[in-house]
């Protein structure tokens, strides 16, 4: 059995889909957030590389959907529906949103990580899909790679090891 595995990457501000065997990664996850969500009986995610966490912060016409926690959520959640997965089934893990500097203010534009965070997490509330597994917050830039087949999210953060969710 020696299948040919593709690892689709996600840019920043980027969505993309995968079904098993292929696995699915980004990378330079600091204040962004990484959303997977998938179907674990059809084997088919999506992720979603957060920037912020609103579009009604967008001041560009022509705006990137996928760079806000809100419109993104809402295509990928869309773009995994058409692909016959079922919502009732859809899990989410999440991954990210790290505070990646101090700032003097107590500002709340300056908490970009934190806000990904509650945005993502209030979105995925209203849509009803559990969030079984996160690990976000913290300091550190994160890399993140989910395999539909086994639901494994594998992150690796910068100066703290590696680990599975």
């Amino acid at each position: 059995m020696n299948e040919v595995l593709n690892i689709i990457k996600v840019g920043i501000a980027d969505l993309k889909f995968v079904s098993a065997p292929d696995r699915i990664r980004t990378s330079g996850l600091g204040s962004c957030v990484g959303v997977v969500l998938f179907d674990p009986r059809k084997q088919l995610a999506g992720m979603a590389h957060v920037m912020l966490p609103d579009s009604h912060m967008a001041k560009q016409e022509k705006m990137n959907r996928f760079k806000y926690a809100d419109t993104a959520l809402d295509d990928l959640l869309r773009g995994l529906t058409d692909n016959g997965a079922s919502k009732f089934r859809m899990k989410a893990k999440i991954a990210g949103g790290a505070q990646m500097f101090s700032f003097k203010t107590s500002s709340d534009m300056m908490r970009i990580g934190p806000r990904n965070i509650e945005a993502v997490k209030e979105k995925l509330a209203q849509f009803h899909i559990p969030i079984i597994a996160e690990d976000v917050g913290g300091k550190s830039g994160r890399t993140i790679v989910f395999d539909p087949s086994t639901t494994d999210l594998h992150i690796r953060k910068v100066n703290h090891g590696e680990v599975t969710i």
